[in-house]
């Protein structure tokens, strides 16, 4: 067997008989009321928020500030990476490449119900468990379906590069930063939510910024792990061989 797989397993084990061991020896009590902030949450939510989903509410309203920080960090992380694997397109050889008939046209009716799923995630979120960070994640793996299974070169021909999904994802992180700032016109605070934006439109319950939040969420990290898949598919040979762009 091969020696990471051995320390693998071997680490997992340990884990599980220390996390099993710890919880019998230390009989840790099960809480049987919730905290006074927790019961808080519970109850003022929706009338706080419009948005009967208290997770959704915590991270872009009640604690928005501090998930619009998270996001940018997230974005600059994934430029950062990306300006160390840059490749001109032109350079990319552009040879036939794929897996079956069957396999690519199973793979093309599994990524129209992942972009479906992901569709309802992301408008959803407001109102069940999901919003625009989970809803982007599994627009992505689409995409990550549909790269090895065709090739890099299959998204490369519809236009799809990794310069204009980081530039989509530009956008989206503007859009969700305008959303956060706009309240200040009004002289509201920043990420203000239902003291500027309606709870619902056309009797659609929207619950404020928690839905604009999600879609421009979800926008951004789609199109960030995305770009990242299509420069971790670039053959290792072009980067040996010196044809990369500055």
């Amino acid at each position: 067997m091969n020696t990471r797989i051995l320390v693998l397993i071997l680490l997992v084990v340990f884990a599980l008989s220390v996390s099993i061991v710890a919880s019998l020896v230390l009989d840790i009590p099960i809480p049987q009321s919730l905290k006074e902030l927790a019961v808080y949450y519970v109850t003022n939510t929706i009338r706080d928020t419009g948005s009967p989903e208290a997770v959704a509410a915590i991270v872009w309203d009640y604690r928005g500030l501090d998930t619009i920080y998270e996001t940018l960090v997230l974005y600059l992380a994934i430029v950062g990476g990306l300006a160390i694997f840059r490749i001109s397109v032109k350079n990319i050889t552009k040879t036939p490449m794929g897996l079956t008939l069957f396999s690519k046209t199973s793979t093309k009716i599994i990524s129209l119900l992942i972009a479906t799923i992901s569709t309802a995630i992301t408008f959803h979120g407001h109102l069940t468990p999901g919003g625009g960070f989970p809803g982007g994640s599994a627009l992505a793996v689409a995409a990550m379906l549909i790269i090895p299974v065709f090739s890099m070169y299959a998204l490369l021909e519809k236009g799809i590069t990794s310069t204009k999904l980081v530039a989509l994802r530009g956008f989206a992180l503007t859009a969700i930063g305008l959303v956060a700032l706009l309240p200040v016109v009004k002289g509201l605070e920043i990420v203000t939510n239902q003291k500027f934006y309606p709870a619902q439109v056309l009797g659609i319950p929207i619950s404020g910024s928690i839905s604009l939040y999600n879609i421009f969420e979800s926008i951004a990290v789609a199109s960030g792990f995305i770009a990242v898949a299509l420069y971790l598919s670039i053959p290792e040979e072009l980067y040996k061989t010196g044809e990369t762009s500055a």
